[in-house]
């Protein structure tokens, strides 16, 4: 059995649909290691919000450690559909681990976002974005020509001041973590 720790969900969804989500995402882990495939899913046996285009990504961590976090920014199918993906991929097809083992639900947390449609942010500085980030709501994506960094609204839980997640984002990115360019889009 999968561990299921929290929908860091839109408020929009209801306490019933968080956890229908969280259940979904634990069947497909399990379905995932018992067949070695995804489970089959049909979105019309689910609440109506969750069978709207919806975009997720699905985090797993264990003990404390990244574990798996694949996802979608862009809505692209019905939300249930999404996050029986997401899960799936993130414990068997995240490219920078192995496929999860049964050796590894010890210590595993599970961790669901729903996103909100991306919206730009016009900012000509790195203090006028630092102005409009609302740290723990907010996730970021940056980006400079091919380069992009993407963090969940979840990274504000380990970088709490926006100096230190911008300087992180801008990293990942491939970025120095001191580097600002009015082509930065956000």
């Amino acid at each position: 059995m999968v561990p299921i720790c929290s929908a860091d969900t839109s408020p929009q969804l209801t306490q019933i649909e968080r956890s229908l989500l969280l259940q979904l995402a634990q069947r497909s882990i399990s379905y995932g290691m018992e067949c070695g495939t995804l489970l089959p899913l049909d979105p019309a046996g689910y609440p109506e919000a969750l069978q709207q285009k919806r975009a997720s990504f699905v985090t797993l961590n264990r003990f404390s450690g990244l574990r798996g976090c694949i996802g979608h920014l862009n809505a692209i199918q019905p939300l249930a559909a999404d996050v029986n993906e997401n899960a799936f991929a993130a414990a068997f097809r995240d490219p920078r681990f192995t496929p999860l083992t049964s050796a590894e639900l010890e210590g595993l947390e599970m961790h669901i976002s729903v996103l909100s449609s991306a919206v730009p942010l016009v900012v000509a500085t790195e203090k006028a974005l630092r102005d409009k980030l609302r740290p723990g709501i907010d996730g970021v994506i940056l980006k400079l020509g091919r380069r992009q960094g993407t963090f969940l609204p979840s990274v504000w839980e380990s970088l709490p001041d926006a100096d230190a997640f911008l300087a992180h984002l801008k990293m990942k990115a491939g970025l120095p973590r001191d580097y600002w360019s009015d082509q930065i889009e956000v």
